[in-house]
């Protein structure tokens, strides 16, 4: 049904809007939209919110030590993100830790399991979804995704803004969202062992994390904040209706 509302929505429209590289790619080369028609504009967001000082209390069951390294992750609980992988890869750090994984969904209870398998369920936080993101984002050190597929995700542009570092494996638009800096920690190849890997670099390293993550903020203001969005939604909007000089 998605194919026949695309073929018949597409012949018609003025132009195909799309929030990713990876959507790009597959609008041109298996949609075979015209160039001229496939306007990439990214996702943005409130980044002025994340430059506040975080809610201490804003994470049910969690309460920040300084001596511990908080690795964040937020998305729902299902197959696609692999969440217990990011839970063995976190079994294999070494130092105090706590992981966090904000979300709901149907592999809560194997990411309960993995955690008990590697005897770090007392650091291993599950609170659920949590709107306002901008509240808790600062209380991690760093934001790390396991997922097999992704395009460009929300995460990881508000854990910019909030001015962390982001581990990732290479899955969709990850290693370009992130800064020059950032990219050493975004995986060659998936698998748990790089994962942890590129989690203990940072982990350890408090200077870097700040390093990165300061890159990253400055990223995130200049690309992905909601005002650069919504300038381009309205300039392609006034295009269409003939106002090209119009953008409110």
């Amino acid at each position: 049904e998605r194919n026949l509302y695309r073929r018949f929505a597409l012949s018609a429209a003025s132009a195909l809007v799309v929030p990713s590289d990876v959507l790009e790619r597959i609008a041109l080369d298996t949609w075979k939209q015209p160039r001229a028609r496939v306007h990439r504009i990214g996702n943005g967001i409130a980044t002025a919110l994340y430059a506040q000082r975080p809610d201490p209390k804003a994470i049910p069951g969690f309460v920040r030590n300084e001596r511990e390294t908080v690795i964040g992750s937020v998305a729902g609980l299902r197959a696609v993100k692999d969440l217990p992988a990011l839970v063995r890869a976190a079994g294999g750090l070494s130092g105090r830790f706590r992981l966090v994984i904000v979300g709901e969904g149907p592999e809560r209870a194997a990411i309960e399991q993995a955690a008990l398998a590697m005897g770090i369920d007392d650091r291993v936080v599950l609170p659920g979804f949590l709107d306002r993101p901008y509240r808790f984002m600062g209380l991690f050190d760093m934001l790390a995704l396991s997922s097999r597929s992704e395009q460009a995700p929300i995460s990881v542009i508000e854990a910019m803004a909030a001015g962390l570092p982001v581990v990732s494996p290479p899955v969709g638009d990850v290693a370009q969202m992130v800064s020059a800096e950032n990219r050493p920690f975004i995986t060659e190849h998936h698998g748990e062992v790089r994962l942890r890997d590129a989690m203990q670099a940072l982990a350890g390293d408090k200077a870097l994390r700040e390093r990165v993550g300061s890159a990253n903020r400055a990223k995130a203001v200049a690309e992905f904040d909601e005002g650069v969005m919504i300038a381009r939604y309205a300039a392609l909007y006034a295009g269409a209706a003939g106002r090209p000089g119009c953008l409110g």
